[in-house]
């Protein structure tokens, strides 16, 4: 192996590199959708509404991931409660439970003197912490996305293009849309830690904007996507070994600069041969 590819001989580099490919394989199945239905917003609400929860978990000795996924789940039906009831748009009802949740999960952290170094795993996430049982977790997770999304796929298809037509069509787009946002929740909890809760909306969206530019299919579009975020993963666990930089950051980075990257190539080599 070269030498600039050693870090890879690593075994918790190697946890890290797994992880972050199952990662990637969660957030392209989800950020298809997140992109196609406009719910970036929602995503990152989610992202910081996990906030409060991890705080509570760890100052009381619980499982972070448990925090979080409590935290996510009263966040997703708080924004439910309000776009059923409420007489306010669903822009503005993210928005407040967003900023309520970021700002009471800083109270927390804030009361505690001795929380800089879990708030900054928290934050920016630690993948180079991995452990074989956030790994199985992670595949438990990868495994019941799938599933949920081919089952869910035609509901998914027909709410984002035509939720009227699919109320005809019998295929439930209020559940669909439960569901939908259950996933978005479900792969945020599962990528915060190895990214950070800050940073995850990153790879929700980055391997799937540079997965478009190439492909109009939705099931090819989360295929390239998880490609995309799984080199990614690998690419930023090496600037970040040779740099000595944040590694969820470096890979957060690096999803989004595949966005950029991508739609520049597309335009260089796609879009003049199509004119000619």
């Amino acid at each position: 192996m070269p030498p600039f590819l050693e870090l890879f001989d690593v075994a918790f580099v190697q946890r890290a590199l797994v992880a972050g490919t199952l990662v990637a394989v969660i957030c392209a199945v989800v950020g298809t959708w997140v992109v196609l239905r406009g719910m970036a917003f929602l995503g990152e609400a989610m992202a910081h509404g996990m906030l409060p929860g991890i705080a509570v978990a760890t100052l009381v000795g619980a499982p972070p991931l448990l925090g979080a996924a409590v935290s996510a789940a009263a966040m997703s039906t708080g924004i439910g409660m309000l776009q059923r009831r409420g007489r306010i748009s669903a822009d503005t009802g993210i928005g407040l439970l967003f900023v309520a949740s970021l700002a009471l999960g800083v109270i927390i952290v804030s009361a505690s003197r001795s929380f800089a170094t879990d708030a900054t795993a928290i934050l920016f996430g630690d993948i180079l912490a991995t452990t074989t049982g956030d790994i199985l977790t992670l595949a438990v997770v990868a495994i019941i996305t799938l599933v949920a999304a081919c089952l869910g796929h035609r509901a998914f298809v027909a709410l984002t293009f035509d939720p009227r037509q699919a109320q005809l069509l019998g295929l439930r787009p209020r559940a669909a849309q439960v569901l939908l946002v259950a996933l978005v929740t479900v792969a945020v909890v599962a990528a915060y830690q190895s990214v950070g809760s800050l940073l995850v909306v990153g790879m929700l969206l980055g391997p799937v904007v540079a997965a478009g530019q190439w492909t109009g299919r939705i099931p090819t579009t989360a295929a390239l996507a998880a490609v995309i975020g799984a080199v990614s993963v690998a690419l930023g666990l090496l600037i970040s070994w040779h740099t000595s930089t944040a590694a969820g950051a470096t890979i957060a980075f690096v999803a989004i600069c595949s966005g950029a990257v991508s739609t520049l190539a597309h335009r260089l080599f796609v879009r003049p041969e199509r004119n000619s």
